[in-house]
């Protein structure tokens, strides 16, 4: 780590305020070029820590740069981790209000809720699918707190990369009823079709995703518990949002979720 315990406590408190306040600030890399992975993750932890501190309840975890073409282009081999809470769920077919965030923008997702403890490292794909309780279709709303929406790998980590807000409904499913690998998704925004993906857009299996996120927990010595919903990642592009746009994605064996913003 290049950080000292007192620049990541406040680069903690200086990104989470920009978060409350929803105001865009210029990404902390600017300020400190040599801080590396680890500091990243202790600046994301540190967030998290002040939002259990006061009574904010972790909902599940996500994962990030989940698409092979993204993951070559910033450099990386895994994707990146973070958190949701509480605050963020929203329910199906929801009015959303645009001045909860900064810059909203919307990725198409499939979620897993697992019904049994896995650890790392070795976990594998074949061990995820055994321990999914069951599937259900979800849109994350990402809104990073950085100016224009401008960051590398280093700051999005630490803003805990980027999550604001998540959605979930649809027809939960057995893994074991459905292929997600080639599950489709089409999401179309006003009417008209936006983003058309398919679960392999997902590091080739959303499963695999989750193997990834229990391997790096590992690496902490934490491990995903059982009944643990995590987003695996986008199978689509992120979608800019704004007031007066309406959202319907419809995923295959999964029904359809909706929401307005405003």
């Amino acid at each position: 780590m290049k950080l000292d315990p007192g620049t990541i406590a406040s680069l903690a408190e200086h990104l989470e305020t920009a978060e409350l306040e929803r105001r865009a600030v210029a990404k902390i890399t600017d300020a400190h070029p040599d801080m590396d992975w680890d500091d990243a993750y202790a600046i994301q932890y540190a967030i998290r820590a002040r939002k259990i501190a006061r009574g904010v309840r972790v909902a599940g975890l996500k994962m990030g740069l989940t698409s092979r073409a993204k993951m070559k282009q910033m450099g990386v081999e895994v994707p990146v981790y973070g958190f949701l809470c509480d605050y963020g769920a929203i329910a199906d077919g929801a009015e959303i209000r645009c001045d909860r965030f900064i810059h909203p923008r919307i990725e198409a997702e499939i979620a897993v809720v697992t019904n049994r403890p896995l650890r790392g490292p070795g976990c594998h794909t074949g061990a995820v699918l055994a321990a999914i309780d069951f599937v259900v279709p979800a849109v994350e709303i990402i809104d990073s707190r950085y100016e224009s929406f401008r960051f590398d790998l280093k700051s999005v980590i630490a803003d805990n990369t980027s999550a604001a807000g998540f959605v979930v409904g649809g027809r939960a499913r057995a893994a074991q009823e459905i292929d997600l690998r080639t599950l489709g998704v089409v999401l179309e925004k006003n009417g008209e079709v936006a983003e058309v993906a398919a679960g392999a857009a997902v590091v080739g299996h959303p499963a695999t995703s989750v193997a990834m996120l229990a391997n790096m927990l590992a690496a902490r010595g934490e491990h995903i518990a059982a009944g643990t919903f995590i987003m695996t990642g986008g199978v689509t592009a992120a979608v800019a949002v704004a007031p007066g746009d309406s959202i319907n994605v419809r995923y295959q064996d999964l029904g359809t979720l909706s929401m307005r913003f405003v």
